[in-house]
């Protein structure tokens, strides 16, 4: 139990401490590193997804379905959906944008800076939750506590591109790091929300693998990577990106 609290817990903590940088850090992020860290972060989430939720999808699938990738095909579509509602319904702002995405909305600026991140950092919470779910049906326990530890490493550059901007909008350091610490709030809930369905559906496993790879898939392809490949200093994104998917690749087949 305590091992499951900390694996839900670290993305969170990976988030915080990125958001501390608020604190000592006097200039915004440059154009450089952050196209480097969202690259990295991109990798991060693209070998999750795959090593971490989809070939395990359909491995377990095979035990309960004569064609081992329809739950992971299911579920990774489900999943895309589900998100794409998501990004529709709610009103907010990706970083370094002007113009607001999904319904027209009142909400300041800084407000819906925050629900833009919010979404992104959801699928993360989902993908922790469920790989330790999968923990109680045969998914190795280290493989579980690899996919938390590689979000909250990539979590930790990602608060500080979340914070850094929240204050020069003109936010206080001290309320600008608990904007970007609260948005990492919701993958501890989506943690708890997936294990707890996963509980009263135990035999959906590997479609709420496949899910929980969709949902992060649809944040690297709609946000990441776009945000990315704008402006200069692209190749750094691809070198960060590389990079990213090396170490989550790594981690996951050798704690696997």
């Amino acid at each position: 139990m305590n091992t499951l609290i900390i694996g839900i817990l670290l993305p969170l903590v990976g988030t915080m401490l990125g958001s501390a940088f608020v604190f000592f850090m006097k200039k915004e992020i440059s154009d450089r590193l952050q196209k480097t860290l969202l690259g990295f972060a991109s990798g991060v989430m693209v070998a999750a997804s795959v090593w971490s939720l989809l070939i395990p999808s359909i491995d377990m699938a095979g035990e309960i379905c004569s064609v081992a990738v329809v739950p992971a095909v299911v579920g990774f579509l489900t999943g895309i959906a589900f998100l794409l509602v998501i990004d529709e319904l709610t009103p907010h702002l990706h970083v370094g944008a002007q113009k607001a995405e999904g319904p027209k909305s009142k909400l300041s600026r800084t407000m819906m800076l925050a629900l833009a991140v919010t979404i992104h950092n959801l699928p993360e919470g989902m993908a922790v939750g469920v790989v330790f779910a999968g923990e109680a049906q045969g998914l190795s326990l280290s493989a579980a506590l690899a996919v938390s530890i590689g979000i909250a490493i990539q979590n930790i550059p990602e608060g500080a591109i979340i914070s850094m901007p929240m204050h020069a909008e003109g936010n206080s350091r001290l309320k600008s790091f608990l904007i970007g610490t609260m948005s990492g709030v919701v993958e501890p809930v989506g943690s708890v929300a997936i294990l707890l369905l996963a509980g009263v559906l135990g035999v959906a496993l590997p479609y709420l693998l496949a899910f929980a790879a969709g949902a992060m898939m649809y944040v690297v392809v709609e946000e990441l990577i776009p945000e990315t490949a704008q402006g200069r200093h692209t190749n750094l994104s691809t070198i960060g990106f590389a990079l990213g998917f090396v170490l989550m690749m790594v981690m996951d087949v050798l704690l696997g």
